[in-house]
């Protein structure tokens, strides 16, 4: 749904970017980026504020090779500088180490809060509902 003079598809579009940049950040290890996707305060991944975010995802991908993030499926909603989206997520995994050889791949949806900053869309909550798991999930590693 848009309105007439467009700001919410504008909206809709930023915050599908955003998604995306986030999804190729956590493959690229780009904790800089991350860090800065999310609100100083925000909850994600079980922890509060960016920097414990940022820590619990090197606890889970540090360890691990290869990443691919892929999202599709996005619902957007927009509410002045607020907007939930709801997306489908599968990433897959590769192991690296002493895990060279197996893989994680998980499916399910990120639902996520924004708040709409200076900077742009930034992550005020990020909840991910795994629906469905293959694999060895002790690929995850720090």
């Amino acid at each position: 749904m848009s309105d007439p003079a467009g700001h919410l598809d504008d909206d809709r579009t930023q915050v599908i970017e955003q998604l995306a940049h986030i999804a190729s950040a956590l493959d690229r290890r780009d904790d800089d980026f991350l860090r800065d996707a999310f609100t100083p305060d925000a909850h994600g991944y079980g922890k509060d504020g960016a920097e414990a975010i940022v820590a619990q995802v090197r606890s889970h991908l540090g360890g691990v090779g290869a990443t691919q993030h892929l999202l599709g499926n996005h619902r957007v909603t927009v509410d002045g500088d607020t907007a939930r989206s709801l997306t489908y997520a599968r990433v897959h995994h590769v192991g690296a180490g002493p895990m060279e050889g197996s893989f994680f791949e998980c499916m399910g949806e990120y639902d996520d809060q924004w708040q709409r900053t200076p900077e742009g869309w930034k992550l005020a909550r990020r909840r991910f509902d795994m629906q469905i798991m293959l694999g060895d999930f002790a690929v995850l590693r720090p």
